[in-house]
């Protein structure tokens, strides 16, 4: 059985994996790996590159931002009973749009688990999210995150910038959509002017 044993070299302290082992009638350690050193206190490990193997990868760091925003702006409190589902949908817009339907794969990709309380997400969820979205008054929900970003960072706001852009529709059906003038320069395809 091996066990972790403290080498000291003038004032540093390394770490080496030995196991015992008798031959010709005396115990002696017979040596196995490098483990790495102790400096202040601390252990310090070694490894090789080579010894590594990657398991699995998640999406965190971008997550953490995002949720630490929404956070201090109460987000939640203005999304009622859906906020966690609205609340992924959101930040998977952020940072890698997905269909309602591969959201339940974008999640598990993910540690939003850790920051959002959804046990599992399914589309029925997300659906019943956008469901709220749509009975809601769209008006007054921006206006009562506007004011709550406003009240966060001491924002006064003194104008206001209003951007337009058009965008296609692939279908015939919406009665919005009018033939117009395509940024990509194809024909045919109704338009609408998103401000």
């Amino acid at each position: 059985m091996s066990f972790i044993r403290k080498y000291k070299k003038g004032d540093k302290v390394y770490l080496a994996e030995v196991e015992s082992r008798r031959v010709k009638g005396k115990v002696v350690q017979h040596f196995l790996r490098y483990v790495g050193k102790q400096a202040n206190g601390r252990t310090i490990l070694s490894a090789s590159m080579s010894d590594i193997q990657i398991e699995e990868v998640k999406l965190y760091g971008p997550l953490l931002v995002l949720h630490h925003l929404s956070e201090e702006i109460a987000l939640r409190q203005h999304l009622g009973s859906y906020a966690n589902e609205i609340m992924s949908m959101v930040y998977a817009h952020c940072l890698d749009y997905q269909s309602v339907n591969q959201m339940a794969g974008w999640f598990a990709r993910t540690d939003l688990n850790l920051m959002l309380p959804l046990e599992q997400l399914t589309e029925s969820r997300l659906l019943s999210g956008m469901d709220f979205l749509e009975q809601s008054d769209p008006e007054a929900l921006q206006r009562a995150i506007f004011q709550s970003v406003q009240a966060r960072y001491r924002l006064r706001p003194a104008g206001v910038i209003y951007d337009v852009t058009s965008t296609y529709l692939y279908g015939q059906k919406c009665g919005l959509g009018k033939l117009g003038h395509d940024k990509e320069g194809v024909a045919g395809r109704p338009l609408i002017q998103i401000g």
